[in-house]
C-alpha cells in the first residue's frame, strides 16, 4: 500500500473569502485534518460552506510531540492528512515543522496548498524595499532578551518582518527605537485583511508614540533595514548589485534606478560606477 500525502494548506488570515477553492476541497475530501484550534476550523468550514469529512485532529504546540506519530501513522496507512493552522500558512511560526520533518524522514510525500500569508501581505503593503528581506517571528517576552536579539540585528541590511501581540507593540516599538534609532522606517500592519485593517507606516519615533495608545488585533511589524551611507560601497559593489539585476532581467537603467533607491544613493553616484565598470570592461 502506497503512502497518503501530508498537505499544508494556508488558511485566511482574516476575510474567510480568501480562502481557495482548492483548500475547500481539501477539507471536503482528505481522511484526517490536523487543526491547531478544532473549534475555528468548524467556524471556518461553516463560513464556506464546506463539510469536514475526515478526522479532525487537534494539533498545536502542546500536542505536537503527541501527535505527530499518530499523524504519521495514519499517512503510512494511506490516509491523506491536511494540516491547517488558525491563520496563513503552517510552520510559518505555527505548528507543522516537526509533522513536516517527521513526514519527510519517513519518506512521505509532502506538499503545499498555498495561500494567504500575513508577513507577504504586510512586507508588500509596507511600502519598504521588498527585494530582500528576514523574518524573525515574534521576539522575547521578556526586555533584556529582546533587546538582546535586536541588537544582534541592528545592522541588518535587509527589511526585517516580525510578529507581536498588541499588548507589547509598545513596548517592542520603544526598544526598537532605542537600538536602531528614531529614524529607522517602519510600518505596523493591524488586522490585515479583516474590518477594522490599519496601516500605520513613518520612523520608529513616531510609532513608538502612536503605540502609546490602546492597541488592539493581530499585528505584523516591518522594519527597514539599516542603509549603507555611500561611503561604504565601491564601484566593484555596486556594478555587482546593477548587473545581478540585468541578469535577472531588468533594463540596465532600471538596474541602477532601482540599486540608488534600495540604498538611498543618487541615481548619479549608480550610474557612475556601473558606467566606469562597464568602460574598463575589455
Amino acid at each position: 500500500m502506497s503512502s497518503g500525502t501530508l498537505i499544508l494548506a494556508a488558511t485566511p488570515i482574516g476575510d474567510a473569502r480568501d480562502a481557495s477553492p482548492r483548500l475547500c476541497e481539501l477539507l471536503a475530501r482528505c481522511e484526517v485534518v490536523a487543526a491547531e484550534d478544532t473549534r475555528r476550523l468548524r467556524r471556518l468550514a461553516a463560513a464556506l460552506n464546506v463539510e469536514v469529512a475526515g478526522t479532525v485532529i487537534a494539533y498545536h504546540e502542546h500536542s505536537e510531540g503527541a501527535r505527530t506519530t499518530r499523524l504519521v501513522d495514519r499517512l503510512l496507512a494511506g490516509d491523506d492528512v491536511l494540516l491547517v493552522t488558525d491563520a496563513g500558512m503552517p510552520s510559518v511560526s505555527d505548528p507543522g515543522y516537526r509533522l513536516v520533518a517527521a513526514a519527510v524522514s519517513a519518506g512521505i510525500t509532502v506538499t503545499a496548498a498555498p495561500g494567504p500569508s500575513a508577513l507577504l501581505a504586510a512586507l508588500a503593503l509596507s511600502g519598504l524595499p521588498s527585494d530582500r528581506f528576514c523574518f524573525e517571528g515574534f521576539l522575547p517576552r521578556k526586555g533584556g532578551q529582546r533587546r538582546t536579539r535586536l541588537s544582534g540585528l541592528a545592522q541588518e541590511l535587509r527589511t526585517m518582518v516580525f510578529f507581536e501581540a498588541p499588548h507589547r507593540i509598545d513596548d517592542v516599538l520603544a526598544d526598537m527605537r532605542d537600538v536602531f534609532g528614531g529614524d529607522r522606517p517602519a510600518a505596523v500592519c493591524r488586522e490585515l485583511t479583516k474590518t477594522y485593517e490599519e496601516i500605520v507606516r513613518g520612523p520608529l519615533e513616531e510609532l513608538a508614540r502612536w503605540a502609546e495608545g490602546d492597541i488592539k488585533g493581530e499585528i505584523t511589524l516591518v522594519v527597514g533595514g539599516r542603509v549603507q551611507v555611500a561611503a561604504e560601497f565601491s564601484d566593484a559593489e555596486l556594478r555587482e548589485q546593477v548587473d545581478e539585476l540585468v541578469a535577472e532581467g531588468r533594463r540596465r537603467s532600471e538596474a541602477i534606478d532601482m540599486v540608488a533607491g534600495i540604498h538611498g544613493l543618487s541615481k548619479r553616484r549608480v550610474y557612475s560606477a556601473a558606467h566606469n565598470a562597464v568602460e574598463l570592461e575589455p
